[in-house]
């Protein structure tokens, strides 16, 4: 019983002595929990602000490969049958992309101020859970946040955007006739299936993986790049991460 005793209190003492160890980790001399807080405030309001501003730039999406809007997965599988069945086809897809990724750029500067909001909102529990969360965790503080919100003040804005842009014209161009291919006997027979005769949702949909794959970006840079660190306060803050 003694021996049960011993290890039970050895455990706790254990236990308490590496919590304690942890909060000294978290909690060094001169850093709060208002300076974490303020800190990552600061960094991600520097982060998205750049972010935002590189994203609604000519070609902020279309020259950047890793969140250019392509052909939705079905209009890529049916390029073939596109290309036999609408004439001019080849040049009226490159347009189509390239006018998708122009609404997403015209669509970005609705992401800012419903990032703000959100940063605003957070707790110190918030603050110090995205500092020593995973290397993602602000981004996904602010998509878990954000995301339904800016979903519906994009989709209209996109639609607007393509509007602006030409593209509703455009795409009828090849889902009306290819479509009607596609709904054929003929069509049928070459087991052709029928494109999205809308691309505002797909395109939404992408300019928003876009908006928060960059944040991500930007979120990696403050804590991986000292040299990011552009303020006493960020220094102080993400130095607990060193």
């Amino acid at each position: 019983m003694k021996k049960i005793i011993t290890f039970v209190f050895l455990l706790g003492m254990t236990t308490l002595i590496t919590s304690c160890d942890l909060l000294q980790q978290a909690s060094e001399p001169g850093v709060s929990d208002a300076d974490i807080a303020s800190g990552l405030k600061e960094a991600l309001d520097v982060g998205i602000s750049n972010g935002v501003q590189e994203l609604i730039q000519p070609d902020g999406y279309f020259a950047n490969q890793a969140i250019k809007i392509l052909l939705p997965d079905e209009v890529q599988s049916a390029t073939n049958l596109i290309q036999q069945n609408v004439p001019g086809s080849d040049a009226l897809l490159t347009e189509v992309i390239l006018k998708m990724n122009r609404a997403a750029e015209d669509a970005a500067n609705e992401a800012a101020p419903i990032f703000k909001d959100a940063i605003t909102g957070m707790t110190f529990t918030d603050a110090r859970n995205i500092l020593f969360g995973a290397d993602n965790a602000a981004t996904e503080f602010l998509k878990t946040n954000t995301y339904t919100e800016l979903q519906g003040l994009y989709a209209p804005k996109i639609n607007t955007s393509l509007s602006k842009v030409g593209l509703p014209q455009l795409w009828s161009q090849i889902a009306t006739p290819y479509n009607q291919f596609a709904n054929g006997i003929l069509g049928q027979i070459a087991g052709a299936k029928a494109i999205p005769a809308d691309l505002g949702t797909y395109v939404t949909g992408k300019a928003l993986d876009g908006l928060f794959f960059k944040v991500q970006e930007e979120e990696s840079k403050i804590r991986k790049n000292v040299t990011a660190r552009v303020s006493d306060l960020l220094k102080r803050v993400f130095g607990l991460l060193d």
